[in-house]
This record gives structure tokens, sequence and C-alpha cells, in this order.
């Protein structure tokens, strides 16, 4: 101890005098000899190597130390700026694929741009192809009448197939100016980008000159329209499959309104844009009027469909996710009522069905009498009275009023049984309602 004692003393005057040195140059004429003498004397048999370290030195590793941390922090900000600016290309460029893809597809029409193995393989890829026209010709059998599936106000829906084991809906939009070529190329726009389990997919589309072609899923049980007010008159629909309906319906919208930044507003939800797969597992479609909510959409064209269009965006064209909310409302009406949301009453007169409904749903006593004669007394009384809350809810004038469609879904999920996607247990075993041909 006393040995180390004496070497860590001199040890200290020495770099004490080091620093006086460097502080004051007059010392500098003093040896540093005379010090390792003096070290020696007082701790004699130990031999001692010391090094002295210049300040020169010493600022050098610093200077070093700074330029090497200060080249990493350039490099990594650097790359972090590429990152960004390689997201920020990969989304611009990802929005106008659809658009080029289009335009390419007007200029090749005649070729054959895509074939059955790459339109079986969209499903999976989560691309949209451009389908040639041959192949579209060959497989509705010449838009022959007896694979038409639906008719709308743009074209009809054909059945098409493509071998044993493919099938498709293939819409025909004839030329309807520019308001329908904005909505075809919104639609594909969107339904590419979209992937939900309630949410049609979109498997390819053709243009043809000025007809445009539009190939989805098939749907084997066609829209809830159909289902509702066709010649079944909602015969195959029971209570239970009427509130999985709603609750893939209102997961459809959570997911648009909820899950997409920026929001996205459907625009025209109405029951034949609703279709059904042989599982009648809901599927939302028609996304041509689709907009993301937005300061830019304040003064967007007014569309929609008589019946499903929320009040203030038909007096003041405000639109919102609320305005989605009240036409699921409607609706949740129809699946309620069995009616049409706007009821011819006369050659001159109509009745809307929110109007006819929201005196009667308030109260309990008349409810049961309102419900659909297909499914009437088929439902827990407490069910039936939530649904109804749920859908007066829905269809106030107010926006304020409405609640979120997140809201909704979690009302309706305890009414749909586990085996069809909710969490109602239920004893007795789920099947198809017979068709009932009494109807008010």
């Amino acid at each position: 101890m006393n040995n180390l004692h004496a070497i860590l003393i001199p040890m200290w005057d020495f770099y004490f005098l080091f620093l006086m040195i460097d502080a004051r140059p007059e010392l500098a004429g003093f040896s540093i000899s005379h010090m390792v003498a003096k070290m020696e004397a007082q701790s004699p048999g130990v031999p001692e190597v010391i090094r002295v370290v210049h300040h020169q030195d010493l600022n050098k590793r610093i200077l070093v130390a700074l330029v090497v941390s200060s080249t990493l922090l350039g490099a990594i900000l650097l790359f972090l700026l590429c990152v960004w600016i390689y997201r920020r290309r990969t989304s611009k460029l990802d929005d106008g694929e659809c658009r080029k893809d289009l335009e390419v597809s007007k200029s090749t029409t005649m070729n054959p741009i895509s074939r059955f193995n790459s339109l079986r393989l969209a499903n999976f890829k989560g691309s949209v192809s451009m389908i040639d026209y041959k192949l579209l010709e060959a497989a509705t059998d010449n838009f022959s009448k007896s694979n038409v599936l639906d008719e709308g106000s743009t074209g009809h829906v054909y059945k098409a197939r493509f071998d044993d084991k493919m099938l498709a809906a293939v819409k025909r939009i004839d030329y309807g100016g520019p308001d329908a070529e904005r909505e075809f190329e919104n639609e594909v726009n969107w339904l590419r980008k979209i992937r939900h389990q309630n949410i049609i997919k979109l498997l390819g589309h053709c243009i043809r000159d000025e007809t445009r072609f539009l190939v989805y899923e098939m749907m084997q049980n066609g829209s809830l329209e159909s289902q509702l007010h066709g010649p079944s008159h909602g015969s195959a629909l029971t209570w239970h499959l009427r509130m999985k309906i709603a609750v893939d319906i209102a997961r459809g919208l959570e997911y648009l309104h909820e899950h997409r930044s920026p929001p996205v507003v459907h625009r025209d939800l109405k029951s034949s844009n609703i279709l059904l797969d042989s599982d009648f597992n809901a599927k939302l479609s028609d996304f041509g009027l689709t907009v993301n909510l937005g300061a830019q959409n304040k003064n967007i064209k007014l569309s929609g469909t008589l019946g499903y269009v929320a009040p203030e965006y038909l007096l003041d064209g405000k639109l919102t996710d609320k305005s989605d909310v009240y036409a699921f409302g409607v609706v949740l009406l129809e699946l309620l009522t069995g009616k049409k949301p706007v009821e011819t009453m006369g050659p001159t007169q109509s009745q809307s069905l929110v109007s006819w409904a929201i005196p009667q749903l308030g109260d309990r006593s008349k409810l049961p009498k309102v419900v659909d004669p297909v499914i009437r007394d088929t439902m827990d009384l407490k069910h039936l009275y939530q649904v109804a809350a749920v859908a007066v809810l829905c269809v106030q004038s107010e926006p304020s009023y409405r609640p979120l469609v997140t809201d909704v879904l979690h009302s309706l999920i305890p009414l749909v049984p586990v085996e069809l996607g909710g969490s109602l247990r239920i004893t007795e075993p789920l099947h198809l309602k017979e068709p009932s041909s009494t109807r008010s």
C-alpha cells in the first residue's frame, strides 16, 4: 500500500506540472527530467514508464470523434429522407396506376390483354386485371339474355362461366357520358385498393369502344333488394339472417369510416348495392360515387338514390360519414318491415319508408304489427325493440343525433347467433325459413 501511494503521488505531481507548463509558458524551462529523477528517488526499485499525453493529441481525438459521429448522424438523416421520399412516390404511383391502366386499355381494347389464368389469380394477388373482350363474350355466350342476372339503370349484369369451376358476374355499362366514365374509373380505382370480407371483389375490367365492363366475384343470391322485393318477397331471409346481413353491412361501413385514412364515404348505400353470396354473406358494391371524406368534398355534386339520401346532404349538400349511417338506417328498416324505401300511394303520391315507420317504431304496442309478416313472431321482443331503436337513431334528421357505425355494429352483434358471425348463443338449430305467401 505504501509503495502504491509512493507511485501515485509523484504521478499526480507530474500531471500538475504538465498542466502548469501548458498554462504558463515561463515554466517551460523547467526540465521534465527533474521530475522523473524525483520520482525515481522516492520509489527506488520500482520501474516506471510514463506516457505523456499532449493536449494536441487529445484535441485531435476529440475532433476525429466529432467528425465520425456527425458523419453517422448525417447518413442516418439522409437514409430517413430517402425512405420518406420513396413512400411518397409509391403512394402517388399507386393512386395513379389505375388511371394509367385505364388509359392503356382504351388504346389496346382489341388486343388480348389478359387470359383466364390472370383472372383466376386476381382473387389471391389483390390485382385487377384487364380482361380481353373476346374472353368475356365467350364466357357470357355472347351476352345472352339467358345469362342476365340483373338489370340496372346503366346496363345489365350477366353470369359468366370461364370454366366448370370459375363463375363471375359481368356488369356491362353502356355509354352514359362523362359522368358514367368518371364513375367507372372511380369504381376501378377504389376496388383495386380495398380488400375486406364485406366488400365485393373486382376481378377485372374491360373497355371496348363506348362500352365498359366490370367483372366481379359471383354472388349467388343476388342483391338484398331482389331478395326482399323480388318474387320471393324475403321468404328466404329469417330474422337471424336479416340481422346477420345488417351486421355484415355495418362491418363494411366501419372499415370505410374507421379503418381508411382519410375516412371513405360510400355515398350510394342501398339494398340493390348489397350483394349476397351462397351463404347470405353480405358485401357492399357499386363504388362509383365513393369519395374520401374531406374539405375538398364540400361542393361535391349531389348524387344518390331517392329514399336513401340523408336530409342534410339533399338540402345543403353536407356530406359526412353520418350520411352513410342514414342510408344504413333505411336498409335496416327494409329488413325489419319488408317495405321499399319509397312506396307509391297513388298516381301522384308516394311515401317514404322513414316518414311512415318512425311514428310506429316508437310505440311498442304497434311495433310488432309493422314487422314483415314473413318474420313476424319469430324473434325475441327485446331484440325487436333494440333493432327498432337502432333504426330510429340512424335515420334522425339531425346528423349529430345519429350514432357512429361502430356503435351500431356493437349494438347488433349480440343479436346474431355465433354460427352466423355474432355473439348470440342459442340452443335450437338454425335453418332457413320456409317460403311464406302471407304478406301485407
